[in-house]
């Protein structure tokens, strides 16, 4: 039984690239469409957003002197292309997927409406948005936390290459331990980057929980749609 009627599964786009330096890795994309064909199978609605840093990052662009609003508008291009991929890749594992877009781009993917969303994955399919929020100087985050109040899910689903919080980075910190539920006050106190400070504030004032979790773990995304006790829970 479905813990979640609807989720707002947010997807990175560096964990897209697999055992690649940069791009897509088929494999690890088969695996993603794989789980997330197994939760739909079980009634859960599904919209979807997903990164776009395998390809470009806008912040990161501006450093090396791109102009940043160009720069971000190049990375919601990027969010398309994976969403288109992973759009395939469902489509490919027998699921009905629809690409939305918050910048008009006719025939790539429709434009995105909340009403539209909504009545895409109460008719049974996995609706990926792209594009961000179609603004420079907002992240996928933010993005992601936008279309999740919009469609009014359940919860957030925040797949990572990391288990879930920990009090500092367990890659540089050996002594960092990990948080099996956090609030958002703390989230913010602790000053602990789950996601930007917008996209936080945002999720905490709609009262949008978010489970933070290893996407890249085969099998993880169904405990998570179970119930099961992994990640990180953030909540009110």
């Amino acid at each position: 039984m479905a813990k979640y009627k609807r989720i707002l599964l947010k997807l990175s786009g560096e964990s897209l690239m697999g055992e690649k330096k940069s791009g897509i890795d088929e494999k690890r994309l088969a695996e993603y469409a794989s789980q997330i064909k197994s939760i739909r199978e079980q009634g859960v609605e599904i919209g979807i957003v997903i990164g776009g840093g395998n390809f470009f990052r806008g912040l990161s662009g501006a450093g090396k002197g791109y102009d940043r609003v160009k720069g971000d508008q190049m990375g919601m291009l990027a969010t398309v292309m994976n969403s288109l991929a992973l759009s395939s890749a469902l489509v490919a594992a027998g699921e009905k997927a629809r690409v939305l877009t918050a910048i008009r781009m006719e025939p790539i993917g429709e434009f995105y409406s909340k009403w539209k969303a909504i009545e895409y994955m109460e008719a049974g399919e996995i609706v990926i948005m792209s594009a961000g929020t179609g603004n420079p100087f907002f992240t996928t985050d933010t993005g992601s936390s936008l279309r999740g109040i919009e469609i009014e899910a359940d919860v957030m689903l925040k797949g990572t290459r990391v288990d879930g919080i920990y009090t500092a980075d367990p890659e540089k910190d050996p002594t960092a331990t990990k948080f099996d539920e956090i609030t958002y006050d703390e989230v913010l106190k602790r000053g602990l980057k789950v996601m930007d400070l917008t996209a936080t504030c945002m999720c905490k004032e709609n009262n949008l929980p978010i489970v933070v979790f290893d996407m890249d773990t085969v099998g993880n995304l169904q405990k998570v749609i179970n119930g099961e006790e992994i990640g990180t829970y953030v909540h009110n």
